[in-house]
């Protein structure tokens, strides 16, 4: 009996348009350079492929909690000054320890209103111990809070590269938590191989802070710590700086500052690059957030006369007095090229790091090996391609076109997929296109041995044909599945390339399923409805 396959065959025609589609979209011409341009808009290269900057960056997490305990720190002074509760001084007393604080110096009559402060204001995220007869306390960050906090810094981290990453105008770039090691950032840059350039649109991660000015410029560290009676009091910290409008002249000079900021780089809502119409040097015009304008409009009103001093880069680079107070908008003059000034500009609008970075690994992979790598991958695919297609046609005969049929087609719909998606194709990623040609032979190797099976037990054309894809299937089925769940535990767990592996191969069996069980069979019924009374197919 013959069957009406029209529904059918349109469905196939119809996913076949579809994925066409999705491979070139609306190309420019028909020729073949338009074709491959199109093709290439829609099925982005990986940076093994087009070449690019490949750099593993840790993140100094420890930086982040020294920082949230450092206001932490500022925040318990404040308290307890307001509460009119004495205290000598509250400072972290090892620097290998950031998230302990200590408090000295406290009334013993007053041990009991300072345990019920710390208690009832940072019990939530700090353990509070201490306030015996040594009138002293120790609020140390819960194991809990900072685990969140190093987390959050990562990806803080990961965020602000990916913001300034952005800038450059990289197509698909790769920013992701490195599974490899701790802390680590993984960032892959395709089309980019000015990796200094790269390196310093990251690195001016380096914190952007405004500190009040203790003491300086001084020649050396020596002298600064001479001016502070020779011990550097626990808020204080000494930072060098150079530069006419930091220090008055070229010469690296030391400045005793204020531990505590009063405003950093997360507090920079915007910020453009400018130049003084005065002096001519270049500027950047900057305004902070309502939250910290007001923390600045605080400080400034209540210093007036006094210094502050501009710090990035763990350097001063301008110091300036205050004239007036100032709430939400101010200008960073300093003697800045004008990339430096770009720069600058471009990582406060993106937000400062909350840590630095330190490069674990930083190369470039060039155009020249990209190049050959896609010849020698596109080469190998289309060489085994062919000798499979011509294996099947030599071996199963006229059943041989259909499973050609199908393999090409398989391509289409694999390659329409990561069109559509914007998944980005890897060296990895051609392995995986030609797994999954092995593996729609395979599938068709198991329909068609069964078919003959059946023939040989002596059923008929169509009864061998249904029976061997009822068969085959379940086989067929088990075996893309487990398959597919092991690229997925690829995908999550590993890096680019290998990601990009994974990719393909899942659109590949999820292609090959449909094209070796139904549209190979559509072909099968089709052949069977031109087949005369008792003859047999060609298999």
């Amino acid at each position: 009996m013959k069957k009406n396959l029209k529904n059918k065959i349109a469905a196939i025609i119809g996913v076949l348009v579809i994925f066409i589609y999705g491979i070139f979209g609306i190309p420019s011409g028909i020729s073949g350079k338009a074709l491959l341009e199109s093709m290439t808009k829609r099925i982005h290269l990986g940076l093994d492929l087009r070449g690019g900057a490949h750099l593993i960056l840790q993140v100094v997490v420890p930086e982040a909690v020294s920082a949230e305990t450092d206001n932490t720190v500022a925040r318990i002074q404040q308290d307890l000054k307001t509460a009119n509760l004495s205290f000598s001084q509250i400072y972290k007393p090892d620097p290998k320890k950031p998230e302990v604080i200590s408090i000295q110096g406290i009334n013993p009559n007053q041990a009991s209103a300072v345990r019920n402060l710390l208690d009832s204001k940072y019990s939530t995220e700090y353990d509070v111990s201490g306030g015996g007869g040594d009138s002293t306390f120790t609020v140390t960050m819960k194991p809990l809070i900072e685990s969140a906090l190093e987390e959050k810094t990562v990806q803080q981290a990961i965020e602000t590269i990916r913001d300034r990453v952005d800038s450059l105008g990289v197509s698909e770039p790769v920013i992701q938590e490195y599974g490899l090691g701790k802390d680590e950032i993984l960032v892959e840059l395709p089309g980019i191989s000015d990796l200094d350039r790269v390196k310093t649109i990251i690195q001016s991660t380096a914190r952007l802070e405004i500190h009040a000015v203790v003491g300086g410029p001084y020649p050396d560290e020596q002298a600064a710590l001479a001016s502070v009676g020779g011990a550097l009091p626990p808020d204080e910290e000494m930072v060098h700086g150079s530069g006419a409008l930091a220090t008055g002249s070229d010469a690296d000079s030391v400045y005793v500052l204020q531990r505590v900021s009063i405003v950093a780089g997360s507090d920079f809502r915007s910020a453009d690059p400018g130049t003084d119409t005065n002096t001519g040097q270049r500027t950047v015009r900057f305004t902070l957030t309502n939250e910290a304008g007001d923390k600045f409009y605080d400080y400034t009103s209540a210093n007036v006369g006094r210094s502050m001093a501009v710090v990035l880069g763990n350097r001063v680079r301008e110091v300036a007095t205050i004239k007036s107070a100032i709430r939400d908008s101010g200008e960073i003059t300093g003697s800045f090229s004008a990339d430096e000034v770009e720069i600058l500009s471009k990582m406060l609008r993106t937000g400062a790091l909350p840590a630095s970075l330190n490069y674990l690994e930083d190369r470039t992979v060039g155009a020249s090996l990209g190049a050959d790598s896609i010849r020698e991958g596109i080469t190998a695919a289309i060489v085994g391609f062919l000798l499979v297609m011509a294996f099947m046609l030599v071996y199963y005969r006229s059943s041989g076109i259909n499973a050609d049929l199908a393999l090409l087609l398989n391509l289409v719909i694999l390659l329409g997929f990561m069109g559509f998606s914007g998944a980005t194709l890897t060296l990895p990623g051609i392995a995986g296109v030609i797994l999954t040609i092995g593996m729609g032979v395979d599938s068709n190797v198991l329909i068609f041995e069964r078919i003959r099976e059946e023939i040989r037990a002596g059923k008929a054309a169509s009864a061998a044909v249904d029976q061997g894809f009822a068969h085959a299937w379940t086989t067929i089925f088990d075996t893309h599945v487990t398959t597919i769940v092991s690229a997925g535990i690829l995908f999550l767990f590993g890096t680019g390339p290998v990601k990009g592996f994974a990719v393909t191969l899942t659109f590949g069996l999820a292609a090959n399923l449909f094209t070796a069980v139904y549209v190979s069979r559509v072909i099968f019924e089709a052949h069977l409805n031109n087949l005369k009374t008792g003859e047999m197919v060609s298999i």
